[in-house]
């Protein structure tokens, strides 16, 4: 065991303890898997990273992220939150306004962004999606007691890490669950659920969101975004220890990359998640003109020093 430098960061908030905290090693070098696992636990956070040398060329730095349960592939609000650990720390990266980020799932681009929070965006990997079966959907639905009229939608959303998502009837509908985690945890799987706000922005935000609309609107309504969120999100992970998730990148990323395909979002908007928790997240969506889907929000760092490992 020797000392480490440690960064606590705020993640998907400019406000520190309002947003999801991530646990960054910043030296994760000689750890095996085990002791990055206890330490993981000891913090329960809903994810603890530590950073390595990179392993692929034209990465910045390597990342493994665990959860008290396991290990992750891939995870949104632990890249923004490592990136911002390690530009805090004073390293910078090899290409002037961009870092790369090695993780399990491969190399993930991180770029600053311009919204009301400032902060960081991470490029949503490719994501594979597929129909859940009816029986799992119904388990699912029990668990969270919903009905079924409640329910507009429902994708297996996969970018490195999987998600059952469920587009459910307004935002307030998503606020009002109250799940039963001992079943979601005996089904194994993490759901998250989303839905529009209401009154007139959620209208307006249906109207923009159908291709016509898209193509001949002007761009200034969309450069007016609001802060104030478009869709309400919440993220079941106790499959992985952590029964809700204040603020999740990997689940948002999914989200948007599925809704606005399919025509229910629009290309830039932002997600509230956390509001059931006393906590703010605001999670800043964009689809640029390549279709790639950027995730981005506020990092505050909250804690800085080291540890013993």
């Amino acid at each position: 065991m020797r000392t480490r430098p440690f960064k606590q960061v705020d993640v998907f908030t400019d406000t520190p303890y309002l947003g999801n905290p991530v646990a960054v090693v910043l030296d994760g070098s000689d750890l095996d898997d085990d002791a990055m696992q206890r330490f993981a636990r000891w913090t329960n956070l809903s994810e603890t990273t530590f950073i390595l040398p990179p392993t692929e060329r034209g990465a910045d730095y390597r990342i493994r992220i665990f959860t008290p349960g396991g290990e992750l592939d891939f995870a949104g609000h632990p890249t923004l939150g490592t990136c911002h650990a390690w530009l805090a720390a004073g390293h910078a990266p090899a290409r002037s306004g961009e870092v790369v980020q090695q993780c399990n799932a491969g190399l993930v681009r991180i770029r600053r962004v311009d919204t009301p929070a400032g902060g960081l965006a991470f490029e949503a990997p490719p994501l594979r999606r597929a129909s859940p079966s009816p029986s799992v959907l119904a388990k699912v639905a029990a668990a969270l007691n919903l009905r079924a009229q409640q329910m507009l939608a429902a994708q297996m959303l996969d970018n490195g890490t999987k998600w059952l998502g469920l587009l459910l009837q307004d935002a307030d509908t998503v606020l009002a669950l109250s799940p039963d985690h001992r079943q979601l945890r005996e089904l194994g799987l993490k759901v998250g659920v989303a839905g529009l706000t209401s009154g007139q922005d959620a209208g307006l935000l249906i109207a923009r969101a159908n291709r016509e609309a898209r193509a001949f609107a002007g761009t200034e309504a969309q450069r007016r975004l609001p802060e104030q969120a478009q869709l309400e999100v919440r993220g079941f992970a106790a499959a992985i220890g952590v029964d809700e998730d204040p603020v999740t990148g990997s689940l948002n990323a999914s989200l948007a990359q599925w809704l606005i395909a399919d025509d229910r979002l629009p290309e830039r908007y932002v997600a509230a998640q956390g509001q059931c928790l006393d906590r703010d997240g605001r999670v800043h969506i964009e689809r640029d003109g390549s279709g790639q889907v950027w995730v981005g929000g506020g990092c505050a760092l909250c804690i800085d020093g080291s540890v013993v490992l």
